[in-house]
C-alpha cells in the first residue's frame, strides 16, 4: 500500500510538472515581466488572449518623454493629438510627466495609453510596463537617431576625454541611454575611465538640466543627447558657441512611440495609423523637430538591439518590482 501511494504521489508530481511546462511553453516571455507573454517572438508583450482584459478608454492619455519642461511640448503636440482624435474617434489628452520613472509607472499602472519613451527607457518600458513601440521620427530620406555627446564649457580646461579624470561628469538619470548607460559603457571600454572611481558623478534629472548646467558652469562636463541640445540652441535657450564637445558617439535610435500592450487591438491599429498618416507640413511638430519630417515604422527587436547590447555590457537587468 505504501509503494502504491508513493507511485500515486510521484505520478501527480509528474502531471503537475508537465502542466507547468505546458503553461510555460504557451506563454514564453524572454525578459518580459511574468504578467506578459510573447508568443510571436518579437520581444514585446502580446495583447491579452482574454478579450475581457482589453482596454478601450473613452479618453486616450498621451505623454512625451520628459527631456525638457513638459509644458513646452503641450502646444508642440496639440495638432498631432487632434489628428489622433480624428483617426481614433476618441478624445486624446496630453499628460505632462516630470520624470522617466513617473512616465513608466503611469503606463504600468494603466493611467497612460500612448507614449514616447526615451531611448534608454524603452527596454524597461517594454519589459516592465508592457510598452509596444512601433514608430520613430525620421527625416524625409528615412534617416533617424541622435548621438551621445560629452560636453563642457568653452572656458573649461577640459579639452579631451582623458581630462575627465578626477573631475565631475553630470549624468541625467540611470534609465537614460545617452545620459548614463552609453557614456558609462563607452568611457570604460574606450578610455578605461570608470564612474565614481576615475571621475565623480552627478545626476541632473534631465538632458536640458545637464546642458544648462554646463552652460552656466554648474557642471564641469555632462553626457547628453545632442538632439536636445540642438533644439535648445535653435530656440536660443543657450548660445552654442559656449559649448565644447569632447566626445560624440555612434548614432542611436531616438524616442520610441507606442501603446500599452492591452489596448483593444482595433484601437491600437488606429493609433498606429494616426502616427504613420500624419502630415507634418507647417505643423508645430515640424517647427520644433526641424530635421524630422515623418514617423516611420520600427520594431523594438531590431532598432533597439544596440541599446540592449549596451545594457548587457553594463550588467543591466530589467527589475520590474
Amino acid at each position: 500500500m505504501k509503494n502504491f501511494m508513493t507511485k500515486i504521489v510521484m505520478f501527480a508530481a509528474l502531471l503537475l510538472m508537465s502542466f507547468s511546462a505546458a503553461v510555460a511553453d504557451d506563454c514564453p516571455r524572454g525578459q518580459l515581466d511574468k504578467k506578459f507573454c510573447d508568443r510571436n517572438g518579437d520581444m514585446v508583450a502580446d495583447a491579452p488572449a482574454d478579450k475581457k482584459e482589453w482596454v478601450d478608454p473613452s479618453v486616450i492619455i498621451f505623454s512625451y518623454t520628459p527631456v525638457e519642461d513638459p509644458e513646452v511640448y503641450r502646444g508642440v503636440w496639440d495638432d498631432f493629438l487632434k489628428h489622433m482624435e480624428k483617426v481614433t474617434g476618441k478624445k486624446v489628452q496630453f499628460f505632462p510627466v516630470q520624470s522617466n520613472a513617473a512616465q513608466l509607472e503611469a503606463m504600468r499602472s494603466g493611467r497612460l495609453h500612448v507614449a514616447g519613451f526615451n531611448t534608454g527607457s524603452n527596454p524597461i518600458a517594454v519589459n516592465c510596463a508592457g510598452f509596444v513601440p512601433f514608430a520613430m521620427m525620421a527625416s524625409a530620406e528615412g534617416a533617424f537617431g541622435y548621438e551621445m555627446e560629452i560636453i563642457t564649457h568653452t572656458d573649461s580646461s577640459i579639452k579631451k576625454v582623458e581630462d575627465l579624470k578626477g573631475r565631475t561628469l553630470a549624468f541625467t538619470s540611470p534609465t537614460s541611454n545617452s545620459g548614463f548607460k552609453a557614456p558609462s559603457a563607452l568611457l570604460k571600454s574606450e578610455f578605461g575611465l570608470e564612474a565614481d572611481k576615475d571621475f565623480k558623478t552627478a545626476f541632473s534629472g534631465k538632458h536640458d538640466n545637464s546642458v544648462l548646467g554646463v552652460y552656466n558652469k554648474d557642471y564641469e562636463a555632462a553626457a547628453i543627447a545632442n538632439e536636445v541640445m540642438k533644439r535648445m540652441i535653435e530656440r536660443k535657450v543657450i548660445d552654442g558657441s559656449k559649448i565644447r564637445t569632447i566626445y560624440q558617439s555612434q548614432t542611436f535610435p531616438t524616442t520610441g512611440y507606442g501603446h500599452v500592450y492591452n489596448l483593444k487591438p482595433e484601437l491600437a491599429e488606429k493609433i498606429k495609423k494616426a502616427f504613420l498618416s500624419y502630415d507634418w507640413t507647417n505643423t508645430p511638430l515640424k517647427a520644433e523637430f526641424k530635421s524630422e519630417d515623418r514617423f516611420i515604422p520600427i520594431t523594438y527587436k531590431k532598432e533597439w538591439e544596440v541599446v540592449r547590447k549596451i545594457d548587457a555590457a553594463m550588467g543591466v537587468t530589467y527589475d520590474c518590482k
